[in-house]
């Protein structure tokens, strides 16, 4: 079973996310922060797909995801934000990082981002 690590700290969009992805048949972990996220990583937390809030109160998303694919360089990303100038930097896409990878808050088509879940995990 796919597994993906949602990084937000707004718990209402990370439980919606997760529950919406859980009912797609997706297993879900839920960081509220960069560390709480390097943590569970840096202790065993085995995941295909990390889904990134780009603002968070620690550390801001590009770092956060830099920092994951240091601990563990299999790990794909989606970017999650409600940034509507928000680019994808050359660092991200050193490592993987596509303009498709990036969500816009609020995700109006939930079904999309599952696909993008599953495609990651498969490999494309």
């Amino acid at each position: 079973m796919a597994k993906v690590l949602i990084v937000d700290d707004e718990e209402l969009i990370s439980c919606n996310l997760a529950a919406y992805l859980e009912d797609e048949g997706l297993e879900v972990d839920v960081a509220n922060s960069a560390e709480d996220a390097l943590r569970k990583v840096e202790t065993g937390l085995r995941v295909q797909v990390c889904i990134m809030d780009m603002r968070l109160p620690d550390m801001n998303g590009d770092e956060a995801c830099q920092a994951l694919h240091r601990k563990d360089p299999e790990i794909r990303f989606l970017l999650h934000t409600g940034s509507p100038n928000y680019a994808i930097s050359p660092e991200l896409g050193a490592i993987g990082i596509m303009p498709e990878h990036l969500y816009r808050k609020p995700i109006r088509d939930m079904a999309k981002l599952a696909a993008s879940v599953r495609a990651l995990c498969a490999g494309r």
